[in-house]
């Protein structure tokens, strides 16, 4: 089974990391570690240099740092160090924090350009292997556990709508009560799958939940930000959507993606069934006028039916 990259880290990787090296580090280097330690929240999205100039040490200073914790490079440290903000920030810090990264004037075109980044992101860095594997473990499910709170819930709801369309055997989690929350997965057992989405600040409801289904023998697919997130170490199969600190908010365009994507393999895997049930469907909708089709009627007749002859 596939876990993904990484997954054996501990989510406070970068601070154990810092306080076991503190005593090898230079002076200009303990510097740079005390300031991550106190103002974590403002590091993360400073360069080599300006951290080095809001020290008072040189860029290669703060290379070396980096180095000497056992990242290869800066740019490591700060995913590092992104990792461990992303789980940390309340949710006055994150719209303080954001405030300086967002153009007031251009809001709109700045989260777009972000969402798209996020997307290239996770295209480049998904795991296929992981997806295929994961695909084949809901094809394959006696029942399919679709776990999602809070902010997820509209993913969860979404992947349910469709699934639903698809299977017969979907159930949605996206009580925030606990005691509902196992009142709907007790029966889960090795022949079943969840699906598990979460993104920071991650609950601790759901990694509860995870850690029952794991416990039960069930696999467990997870959908997060990260190979070291908290939900990734229940998961058998990892599917990485980068996600973004807007204002409050996270960008979830990438998940989403991920979302569409599973829905899609899996349709072209039950193409035949999916017909039938999409056959029966649309007689539903339309006895029981679930969607305005008055424009399709317009549509379906014929051009000579609605035009008058031009002579």
């Amino acid at each position: 089974m596939s876990v993904g990259k990484g997954n054996n880290m501990s989510k406070n990787d970068l601070i154990h990391r810092i306080r076991k090296n503190m005593s090898k580090l230079s002076k200009g280097q303990r510097l740079i570690a005390n300031y991550v330690l106190e103002h974590y929240e403002k590091a993360v999205y400073l360069t080599a240099a300006r951290l080095g100039t809001i020290v008072g040490v040189s860029e290669s200073t703060v290379v070396r740092f980096a180095n000497e914790l056992g990242y290869d490079g800066y740019p490591k440290f700060q995913e590092a160090l992104e990792e461990l903000v992303k789980n940390r920030l309340t949710a006055m810090q994150r719209l303080e924090v954001t405030t300086d990264r967002i153009d007031l004037d251009h809001v709109l075109k700045g989260v777009l350009q972000t969402d798209e980044e996020k997307i290239r992101y996770t295209r480049e860095q998904i795991d296929e292997k992981a997806f295929n594997e994961a695909v084949n473990k809901i094809l394959s499910a006696k029942t399919i556990y679709i776990l999602g709170v809070r902010s997820c819930a509209g993913l969860a709801n979404f992947l349910g709508f469709y699934l639903n369309i698809i299977f017969d055997n979907v159930k949605v989690v996206n009580t925030t009560s606990i005691s509902e929350m196992f009142e709907i997965i007790h029966r889960i057992s090795d022949e079943d799958v969840m699906i598990g989405i979460s993104f920071p600040r991650y609950s601790k409801r759901v990694l509860k939940a995870l850690e029952f289904a794991r416990g039960h023998k069930a696999s467990v697919i997870a959908i997060t930000d990260s190979y070291i997130s908290p939900v990734a170490g229940f998961a058998d199969y990892t599917l990485v959507g980068r996600s973004e600190m807007i204002s409050f908010v996270d960008s979830l365009v990438a998940p989403m993606s991920i979302i569409n994507a599973l829905i899609v393999a899996i349709s072209l895997r039950k193409k035949d069934e999916i017909s039938s049930n999409l056959d029966k469907l649309e007689n539903i909708w339309k006895e029981y006028e679930v969607y305005d089709d008055s424009l399709r009627d317009v549509f379906n007749v014929p051009l000579t039916e609605t035009t008058e002859k031009v002579d």
